[in-house]
């Protein structure tokens, strides 16, 4: 089962991550200038982009109980993820994804190069 801790472990490691206090005080995590994951629901939800609204589809299709969404994410190729239903591998891949969609190019050709 994965944590908020895990979220905040995984996106800190990424080139050019920082944590930013979001609405309501929660942590969010950005790049210049793009936030790529957030926590909400008193860290049981975390929140991350997706390639585009299909992948987003596919993904609550595909499990439900991990993925899922609210009208607020309507038209927005975000997924919330249930970190009492994935592991920490699994996380590590989907914050990873958010960062790389979000992230400045040289910050993901710097990741790559160093994968």
């Amino acid at each position: 089962m994965a944590t908020e801790a895990d979220v905040r472990r995984i996106a800190l490691s990424l080139p050019g991550a920082y944590e930013h206090a979001s609405y309501n005080n929660t942590p969010s995590f950005r790049t210049k200038p793009r936030m790529f994951a957030t926590v909400r629901d008193e860290g049981s939800i975390a929140v991350v982009w997706v390639a585009d609204e299909d992948e987003k589809r596919a993904l609550i299709a595909s499990d439900s109980d991990r993925f899922t969404t609210t009208p607020h994410y309507d038209g927005h190729p975000i997924v919330l993820v249930r970190l009492g239903a994935v592991e920490a591998d699994e996380l590590r891949e989907l914050v990873t994804e958010s960062w790389r969609l979000r992230a400045p190019g040289a910050d993901v050709r710097e990741w790559d190069d160093g994968h």
